[in-house]
């Protein structure tokens, strides 16, 4: 039976498998994945609403930190708090479809599901306001 796959990069078979043929299709399954997850990354920020305030959020702390000149750590710290934040609002995206494929009618598996992915949010962007207000807190409270 022929190894077939409904998307992917084309596989070898075992005679053509020398050293320069495995690394091509190494290098060929990685920049196909890689392809996908960012087709995955723009379908959020195309079609998610929280997405894009999320990203307008992001722009306002880019620029915050910009006027205040914060330090080095401190825009690692926010790199890492927005990157959180994305990721787990492609997540809660990834979950929501995947609920909706495989039960497209109400159940409240279903919700506690969609729900809870959705909560993780929650505690991220409450984390993401306490990073913000460490960073930011004083120097906003200077200006008053």
């Amino acid at each position: 039976m022929a190894n077939v796959r409904s998307s992917g990069p084309p596989t070898n078979s075992p005679e053509e498998n020398n050293d320069r043929s495995s690394i091509g299709a190494f290098v060929s399954g990685r920049w196909f994945s890689f392809r996908n997850a960012l087709n995955g990354a723009l379908y959020t920020l195309r079609t998610q609403p929280n997405a894009w305030i999320e990203l307008a959020a992001t722009l306002v702390v880019m620029i915050a930190g910009w006027w205040f000149h914060i330090e080095p750590i401190e825009w690692a710290l926010l790199a890492v708090t927005i990157a959180v934040i994305f990721a787990l609002e492609a997540l809660n995206t990834a979950v929501e479809a995947t609920i909706d494929l495989v039960s497209p009618d109400y159940h409240p598996l279903a919700k506690i599901a969609k729900d809870s992915a959705a909560g993780a949010l929650v505690f991220a962007v409450l984390g993401s306001l306490f990073v913000a207000w460490a960073i930011f807190g004083a120097r906003l409270l200077s200006l008053l």
